[in-house]
């Protein structure tokens, strides 16, 4: 609770302040400490993708929740390709590189447009929520994961607000495309071996 307080907070904060293609752009105060350091925020992000990738692997797809798990594998491969050519079609620079949030079209190096973070760890919770949230609402608890990254991302310089909003946006778009599919995409391209999982093998 007292992390969507804070973020509702954080928000509001920005909206006073005109900036990047929402007007709320502003380097907040740098704070790379306790649970918003970079360490943190990688290891949520690299933790998410791993436990999609384990639990495809695993529990193959047969049964709901494997195709939920293998749904969620789609988001995520989705939201990297769709967010890596945002990057590079619309090159913004980072809080880190100016204070600027209207520098659009910098060239290489310069990847803030969207946050591919938030992206990936917005569609690895995404199918989850939509499959089981409407009958057991505590999954949708799995939004903590997208809301602290978004505002640990902001709050170290890596990203503008609008690039966390993007990311967010981007990650449940593929996250609800993957979850309308009554196949997931990977798994029909892989051998037929997968389809089992590995629990089955041993």
């Amino acid at each position: 609770m007292k992390l969507i307080v804070s973020w509702v907070a954080f928000m509001w904060s920005s909206l006073a302040v005109a900036g990047g293609p929402f007007g709320i752009d502003h380097r907040v105060t740098y704070d790379n400490d306790g649970i918003v350091q970079r360490d943190v925020q990688l290891a949520v992000e690299y933790l998410s993708v791993a436990a999609v990738i384990g639990g495809s692997l695993w529990l193959g797809g047969e049964d709901r929740l494997g195709r939920t798990y293998w749904k969620a594998f789609d988001a995520i491969t989705l939201g990297a390709v769709s967010s890596t050519v945002l990057k590079e079609a619309t090159t913004r620079s980072r809080p880190t590189q100016n204070d600027d949030p209207n520098l659009w079209f910098q060239g290489k190096g310069h990847y803030s447009f969207p946050s591919g973070e938030v992206t990936a760890v917005t569609a690895s919770v995404t199918p989850f929520m939509l499959e089981y949230g409407p009958e057991n609402p505590s999954v949708y608890a799995l939004a903590i994961l997208p809301l602290y990254d978004a505002v640990a991302r902001v709050k170290v310089h890596g990203h503008w607000q609008s690039d966390v909003i993007a990311g967010a946006a981007l990650g449940f778009g593929t996250g609800y495309l993957a979850h309308q599919q009554d196949n997931p995409f990977i798994l029909l391209a892989l051998p037929k071996g997968f389809e089992v999982g590995f629990r089955k093998r041993f």
